[in-house]
């Protein structure tokens, strides 16, 4: 398949009875803080607490039933392994998920919540691939990759046909970005309802695969990032994604990850919204003067909100 519009609107009626249209929330003492209108796409409110259910329960509600027999396996340090078995509990099939040891335990609850047969492996990507193409092989499963798979980043783009109905004079629309799934479908879907958009993907510093390969014109592997935005952990952006990034995004980003924290923080100051690091960086990016924002009406995707209670102390308080 290709990713056009088409696709993402495709996928939007196909996963309209599974997913929740998440609100915009605005909140006036941000707008004065930063001095630029922000609109956040509260995606954290998604089912399974994360946008991914977009992704998954698109790829999943377009198998036939022979490819969907089997079940569905992927591997995921857990909003994407969450939300796939979330999404084959609804068609009634397995869902066979790698996932590191030492995924944080409020997403390992997550995806047993919904049924989930978890396998656990090694951190870092080639362990996780080797595990999750052994589980294959055995049971006959049909791979959902976690963010290289034009189904899945078609079902992420869904949030921002959302978003750009509710809010359709938006200058720049900032996205995290990993492996790339959810940027992909956010940048073509903006650039095709509002082609003088500019989208900006965010990524951790620890983390910046995207940012290297973005500037070398080709894709670059790191070692495994060592961030506290869990979600944003890959080493290397996907094979289908980097061509469409390349094509439809802006610029890319990075944050520090005292920026991740500042922006969780300030966000449940202001907001009283409880988010994970990884949905933090579009916000830390502003924090952190990125580009010149002054004046424009910024999205901001919030992509998810499975979090430990360890990770921001002050709700303790």
């Amino acid at each position: 398949m290709s990713l056009d519009l088409a696709a993402i609107r495709a996928a939007h009626d196909r996963i309209h009875p599974f997913i929740k249209r998440t609100p915009v929330l605005t909140c006036e003492a941000l707008d004065t803080a930063r001095g630029a209108r922000l609109s956040f796409k509260c995606e954290n409110l998604q089912a399974a607490g994360a946008f991914k259910s977009r992704g998954a329960c698109n790829a999943v509600f377009s198998l036939t039933d022979a490819e969907a027999a089997n079940g569905v396996v992927t591997h995921s340090s857990g909003n994407h392994a969450a939300a796939l078995a979330r999404a084959a509990q609804l068609r009634g099939i397995t869902a066979h998920i790698v996932m590191p040891a030492g995924a944080p335990q409020s997403k390992v609850h997550n995806v047993v919540s919904f049924g989930g047969r978890i396998t656990y492996c090694e951190p870092g990507l080639n362990a996780r691939e080797t595990a999750c193409a052994r589980l294959a092989a055995e049971t006959g499963a049909t791979l959902v990759h976690p963010f290289d798979d034009l189904r899945v980043a078609a079902g992420q783009g869904t949030a921002t046909v959302e978003l750009l109905e509710d809010v359709p004079d938006l200058d720049f629309i900032l996205c995290p970005v990993g492996g790339g799934g959810l940027l992909c479908g956010t940048a073509v879907a903006a650039k095709a309802l509002k082609p003088g958009i500019k989208v900006i993907g965010v990524e951790p510093a620890l983390a910046d695969d995207v940012a290297q390969s973005f500037r070398a014109g080709r894709r670059i592997s790191i070692p495994t990032p060592a961030t506290i935005a869990d979600g944003l952990r890959t080493n290397c952006t996907g094979e289908k994604n980097f061509p469409i990034i390349r094509q439809y995004v802006d610029d890319i980003v990075t944050v520090s990850e005292e920026g991740i924290v500042a922006a969780m923080r300030e966000l449940w100051e202001k907001l009283r919204m409880v988010i994970e690091p990884s949905a933090a960086v579009p916000y830390a990016a502003l924090l952190g003067n990125k580009f010149a924002f002054a004046g424009k009406k910024i999205g901001l995707i919030l992509t998810g909100g499975n979090v430990d209670l360890e990770s921001v102390p002050w709700l303790k308080k």
